[in-house]
């Protein structure tokens, strides 16, 4: 298989383009799914569901992590674009109905800029992190180890937290989100050196599912902050 590191230059580009074009369609539909479960009230009753008792946000996670592992295995074995398509779609919705919870308590409680700002900061943070990535030329595949092992404790810690109801704090955000930076580069070293010019749908679920992890803990760091 040639990798998009060995591809021509103008297929390069060209993944390269198409992957990003991707990844910004589903931050979009992303946001549109947002807007509609709040506008629907869904949001609001996905909120005071899971508020209702600690196991349900552990079973809500389980099932999210079901249909993320069944969207990658969906594209890894697409054979055709529609069902790469569906398997970043089911990924998309999953992670707008996880984070729904998250976004309605920081737009009822932590303020109209809560939200712009948390986007910001990922967004900058995101695209400085693609640029080390690009202008170094880097292989970051040997932080697989550490997020690995980094994503097993901090599993862990999560589970933990909602057994014996304790709060994982700020300094734990924080080390999540030098966690999700890490995944980021990983992710984006990992896209241009073992996938193939025409993965482009499955880069860009890789990418955003690093994205996402990383809005989720800047999000909560900047909610503990205006309070």
């Amino acid at each position: 298989m040639i990798t998009v590191a060995q591809a021509r230059p103008s297929d390069r580009a060209a993944f390269i383009r198409r992957t990003y074009l991707h990844l910004a369609g589903a931050i979009l539909a992303f946001i549109a799914v947002e807007s509609l479960l709040f506008t629907t009230g869904v949001a609001a009753a996905i909120t005071h569901f899971v508020t209702g008792g600690r196991f349900v946000w552990l079973a809500i996670l389980g099932g999210f992590s079901l249909l993320g592992w069944f969207a990658r295995s969906l594209i890894a074995r697409a054979k055709s674009g529609e069902q790469q398509y569906f398997g970043l779609g089911i990924y998309v919705v999953a992670q707008a109905l996880i984070f729904a919870p998250l976004i309605y308590l920081a737009a009822v409680f932590g303020g109209e800029d809560v939200l712009p700002i948390a986007a910001g900061l990922t967004l900058l943070l995101f695209a400085g992190l693609t640029a080390i990535v690009f202008t170094t030329r880097q292989d970051f595949s040997f932080l697989r180890g550490f997020l690995t092992i980094g994503g097993f404790v901090a599993l862990g810690l999560i589970l933990f937290s909602v057994l014996f109801s304790f709060s994982l704090g700020l300094i734990f955000s924080g080390a999540m989100v030098i966690f999700a930076s890490a995944a980021i580069l990983y992710d984006t070293s990992k896209v241009m050196k073992h996938y193939s010019p025409d993965q482009h749908v499955a880069a860009a679920l890789e990418l955003f599912a690093s994205v996402a992890l990383l809005f989720w803990y800047v999000l909560q760091i900047v909610m503990a902050m205006r309070r």
